[in-house]
């Protein structure tokens, strides 16, 4: 579970630090470069719920299987890679491939939970939680380690092995069948699945997607073609026998929806500063793609430590109120950094985020967990996915039209207000949610 799990965010990470050695190498620019990070959030954007709903009516055995296989498979192209088209390919490949781990790993606590009668594993949601956000946060290190032995291309090759590990675990480990839930158990398998709900909401989610990538008036059309897509998706989903997405329960479900919205624009923060400060550093400061990893050190041992910590607890309320004061303190911080500011001040930024880093996944992913429909545990933990991968989109928007065509400390700061005023939302949006209380393992859960 936890292998597979981490495929996605160690990809998502890991290419932060390459991207200026890439586009050197193929002589790309920061605008084309910027698709390698764009290509994967948007496959796994997408296919985060509809691997999930997968994984509900089919179980996690073959689901897995499958995409960690791809894993490997898109490892292999991007380390051969020619050019940059083939190289944006190959991250495709990847988001879909990675697409599985998470959800399949949500619905094999939840199956494990029902069958002892633990209701709250809060001990492997914790390990689950720390393995990602420790694979997130050491990703830029990983990757400039990588980059100073094999170059670039070795932060492709990475995931051969990886993917090899993950199947053979998952053929030796994983149950070859779970038991269909009793919404799933009949009627044939379109409608069990809802393409038509599922292909109306790839194009609510490409439309969407395409336009944050770089917003401007003249691309007005996406935005209609999103609205209309979603008006179609809606409207099928409230007829739907065995809907994709159950509108009808998640909308009488507002703590789940308020969790996925502050999903959204803690990502905005974390991503903007995954991306665009590991940018400064090196085009700003003049750090090497290794010294930029290792400047974020300082975050990825404070995030292990406060996530362990904060996991002996399972309430939420108070890791969310943390995460976003650490959130506003850092980017506080970034506003007084210059290419001249001495090299502690930036260790400072990166441990002061390793607060909110430790918590805000953490505190998220068990909402989910106690909050969601027990029948739609994966479908409903891609669905955070989703939503963290649009504010990543966000993030990689705020973080082109800050920088322009070079990552000056000027663009930094204009990327530091932008972060400041997500921090200070998701702030609020946990302020004023007084269902938080209810999100733990002795709390309510979502009505079946």
């Amino acid at each position: 579970m936890l292998l597979g799990s981490v495929l996605n965010p160690i990809n998502s990470t890991i290419i932060a630090v390459a991207l200026v050695p890439i586009g050197r190498a193929l002589g790309a620019p920061a605008s084309q470069t910027a698709w390698l990070v764009s290509a994967l959030y948007l496959a796994t954007s997408l296919g985060q719920p509809v691997v999930g709903r997968l994984i509900d009516v089919f179980g996690p055995r073959r689901l897995f299987l499958l995409g960690t296989g791809l894993v490997g498979v898109a490892g292999v192209a991007g380390a051969l890679a020619p050019n940059l088209g083939i190289l944006i390919g190959a991250r495709v490949l990847l988001g879909f491939g990675t697409c599985a781990g998470y959800p399949a790993a949500m619905a094999l606590v939840r199956s494990e939970a029902e069958r002892t009668g633990r209701d709250g594993p809060g001990g492997v949601l914790t390990a689950l939680a720390v393995a990602n956000q420790t694979v997130a946060v050491v990703g830029p290190l990983l990757g400039g380690l990588l980059i100073a032995v094999g170059g670039w291309r070795a932060t492709f090759a990475l995931n051969v092995p990886l993917a090899v590990a993950a199947v053979v675990l998952g053929l030796l480990r994983l149950p070859k069948a779970l038991p269909a839930s009793g919404s799933t158990r009949h009627g044939n398998l379109a409608s069990r699945l809802d393409l038509p709900g599922m292909g109306l909401f790839a194009a609510l989610l490409v439309t969407l997607l395409l336009f944050l990538m770089n917003p401007h008036l003249r691309d007005w059309y996406l935005l209609a073609l999103s609205a209309a897509a979603g008006v179609a998706f809606a409207l099928r989903e409230l007829r739907a026998a065995t809907p994709f997405i159950d509108l009808r329960v998640l909308g009488g479900n507002t703590p789940l929806l308020a969790t996925y919205g502050r999903a959204l624009v803690a990502y905005v923060v974390a991503y903007a500063f995954l991306y665009g400060f590991t940018q400064w550093t090196e085009e700003g400061f003049g750090l090497t793609p290794f010294h930029a990893g290792l400047a974020q050190t300082p975050m990825f041992l404070l995030a292990i430590g406060v996530s362990i910590v904060s996991g002996r607890s399972t309430g939420v309320r108070g890791k969310l109120l943390l995460g976003a004061a650490g959130q506003i303190v850092a980017c506080l911080v970034m506003l007084t950094l210059t290419g001249d500011s001495p090299l502690w001040t930036l260790l400072l930024v990166a441990l002061v985020f390793g607060v909110p880093q430790g918590l805000n996944n953490l505190a998220l992913q068990n909402s989910v967990y106690f909050q969601a429909d027990p029948e739609r545990t994966a479908s409903s933990a891609g669905l955070l996915r989703t939503f963290a991968y649009v504010g990543s989109m966000v993030a990689s928007s705020a973080t082109a039209a800050s920088f322009g065509q070079h990552a000056d400390t000027g663009g930094l700061h204009r990327l530091a207000w932008v972060m400041l005023g997500a921090g200070v939302l998701y702030l609020l949006l946990t302020l004023f949610d007084r269902t938080l209380g209810r999100a733990s393992g002795t709390g309510t859960r979502a009505p079946a």
